[in-house]
């Protein structure tokens, strides 16, 4: 069994801090508490049902399923991602702008994958989607930077620094790549298709939050 788990940006040190990305920690945290003592009936309300959202019922759950987690190991992961591309996305767009970013794209991710399949009665639910959003944003902006990695590979374990394009760009390519065996599979289980859509949404249209005066504070500080 083997794997890496991105630690952070090795590259730079945010100006401000990541008051917006503990926020998200932190509700994230306490929307997952919710799930444990509530159970399916917390689930099945705040999560996404493309057939709900496609009839035009539970519009908000859009906005809510991406605060919900399957599992610890699911909302876990999505939280160290999070925490890894987060604050300096955070610290270059601005605290409201990038709150906005993340909101928004989150929605498109759900979107993407609720129109996948219209009809599915399965709730859709994660912050994946709008994680993979500031991935998209971060590669566009820091492909350079350098990310400092836990790998694994069973008893072995290292640090590393990994380049932000090549780290991303393999996590985005095992997305389309398992996208397409579940989608032949007609099997569900990960919202591989909000991942995509997240991501395409950050690269695509991320720029347009960033503040350039402080890409190049960083540029002639850091």
């Amino acid at each position: 069994m083997g794997g890496l788990i991105p630690l952070g940006d090795a590259s730079r040190r945010p100006r401000t801090s990541a008051a917006v990305v503990l926020v998200l920690i932190l509700i994230n945290a306490w929307a997952f508490l919710q799930e444990l003592e509530y159970g399916d009936r917390f689930v099945y309300v705040w999560s996404a049902i493309p057939f709900s959202i496609t009839h035009g019922r539970s519009i908000i759950t859009l906005l809510t399923s991406m605060f919900m987690h399957g599992s610890w190991m699911h909302i876990i992961g999505n939280m160290v991602f999070l925490w890894a591309f987060g604050p300096a996305m955070e610290d270059v767009m601005g605290h409201v702008r990038f709150l906005f970013f993340y909101l928004t794209g989150g929605i498109v991710a759900m979107l993407a994958q609720v129109l996948a399949d219209p009809h599915s009665h399965i709730p859709c639910l994660g912050a994946s989607g709008a994680i993979a959003a500031v991935m998209g944003a971060f590669i566009v902006t820091y492909p350079r930077d350098r990310i400092r990695t836990l790998l694994f590979f069973f008893i072995f374990i290292r640090i590393t620094l990994i380049p932000a394009a090549l780290l991303i760009g393999f996590w985005f390519l095992m997305q389309l790549f398992d996208f397409g065996t579940v989608a032949h599979a007609h099997t569900g289980g990960v919202a591989y298709l909000a991942h995509i859509g997240g991501f395409l949404f950050g690269v695509i249209l991320g720029r347009l939050f960033i503040d350039e005066r402080r890409i190049a504070f960083r540029q002639f500080y850091g």
